[in-house]
């Protein structure tokens, strides 16, 4: 479709603007127009600013719409829970660790059933804030996505509505042997991008391998007690020492190792489900949802 109405000599509109056409040939180049043909039969040689794609304009609309209509609303109005993580919840921050807020959000019921598509989070990167949509984060938590777990047992809490308190008090549905799969394979999946930096760069970034560890560690205490565990402090002098880089390369790997050992023997003993409790997360959510459509 064009963007705007094309006129013959004597100023009569040959087609007006929003006018459908089907491209005949597309040019070789952007110096070059293409062919278009429209439903009267004029042909014309329009260039790629003057015409729009009518699947891509039509899109555009709803998004616009649902823009304006998320305008209206002050989404970090509706937080549900709002808590710490990172360096200071594992008790290995200095004067130089940022306070890293996460928590969650429910969505209004009006904005929830609408046609315009919500946002999944909310983000403030000046601010170290990011709210997950309570879909998503139940989704995630389901799937024992790490960061998510240890927003449900942080010690950091800032703020919780009664419905953040119920779904904490329902944390436990999410622990299960998902976790090996999930924290295991991370770590390796990074500690191989860890080896590629090393050998192409003969550095590694340190703090990363420093979570790497502690996330392995993390994972071996949940299989073993059934809780998420965020502080360090048994393990905190060592772990520093890793960020600070004062450890080689094989060190560092040889404890790797041997906690992928531990985690596999804590798996064969654990106490915890195949699988999280779907059923109850799901019944959680219905709930929730009733709670935004009663105000």
């Amino acid at each position: 479709m064009i963007r705007n109405a094309i006129w013959d000599e004597s100023g009569q509109v040959i087609c007006p603007a929003g006018a459908v056409g089907i491209i005949l040939t597309s040019p070789s180049d952007h110096r070059s127009p293409y062919r278009v043909r429209f439903n009267n039969g004029y042909e014309a040689g329009l260039f790629r600013h003057q015409i729009l794609v009518r699947k891509h304009f039509q899109q555009d609309g709803i998004q616009r719409a649902g823009q304006a209509a998320l305008a209206q609303i002050n989404l970090y109005d509706r937080i549900i829970y709002r808590c710490v993580v990172g360096s200071r919840a594992y008790g290995l921050d200095d004067d130089s660790s940022d306070t890293d807020l996460r928590g969650i959000y429910l969505a209004p019921a009006d904005l929830h059933w609408s046609m315009y598509s919500l946002p999944e989070q909310l983000e403030n990167e000046a601010t170290q804030e990011c709210y997950w949509e309570l879909e998503k984060f139940l989704v995630l938590a389901l799937r024992a996505n790490p960061n998510i777990l240890e927003c449900l047992y942080t010690p950091l809490v800032q703020m919780v509505t009664p419905l953040g308190q119920e779904l904490l008090d329902l944390r436990s549905i999410f622990l299960s042997q998902l976790i090996y799969q999930t924290y295991n394979g991370y770590v390796m999946s990074q500690f191989r991008k860890l080896e590629q930096d090393l050998r192409a760069q003969g550095e590694i970034r340190w703090k990363h391998a420093m979570h790497l560890v502690r996330l392995l560690l993390s994972g071996i205490t949940v299989l073993r007690e059934g809780s998420v565990p965020l502080r360090v402090d048994a393990y905190r002098d060592r772990l520093l020492t890793i960020r600070r880089g004062e450890v080689s390369w094989e060190d560092l790997n040889v404890w790797r190792l041997e906690l992928h050992k531990e985690f596999d023997a804590a798996l064969a003993s654990t106490c915890l489900p195949a699988e999280p409790d779907y059923q109850r997360a799901n019944d959680f959510l219905v709930r929730a949802r009733r709670s935004a459509a009663n105000g």
